[in-house]
């Protein structure tokens, strides 16, 4: 499993998912970074979504975990950043999908849809896999919008 550092980011609602997602990656000896929030008073996700992705464009983390509510308002603030690759995942295999297919670099997960026991599968699948290349290089390569 690689060991470099993991950026986190969660909104009030993925507050609790968060920290049960800490303990998992210290539990693997994983160092991370939390980027916010820190409670479950509530909060706006962008703010913490751009700090992660801030995060990563900087080499202060070499991927990421997001979480919000559904997932997908923090996916979507997350996916304006050009070098960002974050994919909503809500099972095993589909994490084990978007790193072999898409090279995805942030792992978002729903935090009011999946248990501690599937964003753990999840986990070790997305930590786990990696990407395939081949034929899969230059689809990558043209997600970024070029201006």
């Amino acid at each position: 499993m690689n060991l470099s550092p993991i950026g986190l980011a969660s909104d009030h609602a993925g507050y609790e998912l968060k920290e049960f997602v800490k303990q998992y990656l210290e539990s693997k000896g994983i160092p991370f970074t939390d980027y916010g929030t820190h409670s479950t008073d509530s909060c706006d996700y962008p703010e913490f979504a751009h700090a992660l992705a801030n995060g990563i464009k900087a080499g202060e983390v070499s991927r990421g975990i997001a979480i919000c509510g559904s997932g997908e308002g923090i996916s979507m603030t997350l996916n304006k950043h050009q070098h960002i690759r974050a994919a909503l995942v809500w099972t095993a295999e589909i994490a084990g999908l978007t790193r072999q297919h898409n090279d995805a670099n942030v792992l978002v997960m729903p935090g009011r849809f999946v248990t501690t026991q599937e964003a753990e599968e999840i986990m070790e699948k997305f930590l786990t896999t990696d990407f395939e290349g081949g034929r899969h290089i230059a689809r990558v390569e043209k997600i970024p919008v070029k201006v």
